[in-house]
């Protein structure tokens, strides 16, 4: 009978097996870490290019920083022009805004009255003065009125008086003041008036100053 010895053969196998295995764990060692430095390289490579774009934003920042500072410069010294502006055009407007009253003054008032006082409380009017007749009166009321300078205009009293002779009236009326440059601002709202408002207004305000009249001369 003959026999054969198989434990070389199996040893041979198991040794080839190992190296096999060996050879295999090898790979992939080298594999990872080729891998891990292309990685590294790449991630040094992105933090090196970030930093080279932050460094050459910061010095164009730098460089524009003088420009920034005169923008700036620039804009406060307007804002102060501004304000100095708007300071000399409102003393303007206080300085012109007695000339505009008298002259408004001086062309609406009719022939034959005569003021005698005027005096301006926060923005209010009163004029005194004497007229002829009752019917200059309302002229001269509804001429204020008309005026863009004028609003709110009323007759405040009226009396019967005598004067070197004369017999005249003495009045006194109301208003308030526009400012220059405000003339053309919307009024607050009012009824509307028809075509003959002005003529019955007219009317009304002369049997005020007639009737105050009566009364006085009683």
């Amino acid at each position: 009978m003959i026999r054969i010895n198989l434990l070389p053969v199996r040893e041979e196998r198991r040794k080839a097996s190992a190296r096999q295995l060996a050879l295999v764990l090898v790979a992939a060692v080298v594999g990872s870490a080729l891998l891990a430095g292309a990685l590294h390289a790449k991630l040094r490579h992105d933090i090196s290019s970030t930093r080279e774009m932050a460094r050459a934003t910061q010095q164009e920042i730098d460089r524009f920083a003088p420009q920034l500072a005169q923008v700036e410069q620039f804009k406060k010294t307007k804002s102060e022009i501004e304000q100095k502006l708007d300071v000399i055009q409102g003393l303007n407007q206080a300085r012109s805004g007695p000339v505009h009253m008298l002259d408004e003054l001086a062309t609406h008032t009719p022939d034959r009255i005569w003021i005698s006082k005027i005096s301006v409380h926060g923005g209010r009017l009163t004029m005194e003065g004497m007229s002829l007749d009752n019917e200059l009166v309302a002229l001269f009321l509804t001429a204020l009125e008309e005026s863009p300078y004028f609003k709110n205009v009323e007759l405040v009293e009226t009396q019967a008086k005598e004067k070197d002779g004369f017999r005249l009236n003495a009045f006194e009326v109301s208003g308030v003041m526009t400012a220059p440059g405000q003339e053309n601002l919307p009024a607050a709202a009012e009824p509307a008036a028809g075509p003959g408002a002005k003529g019955k207004a007219r009317r009304g305000k002369t049997a005020q100053i007639s009737g105050a009249t009566a009364v006085a001369a009683r």
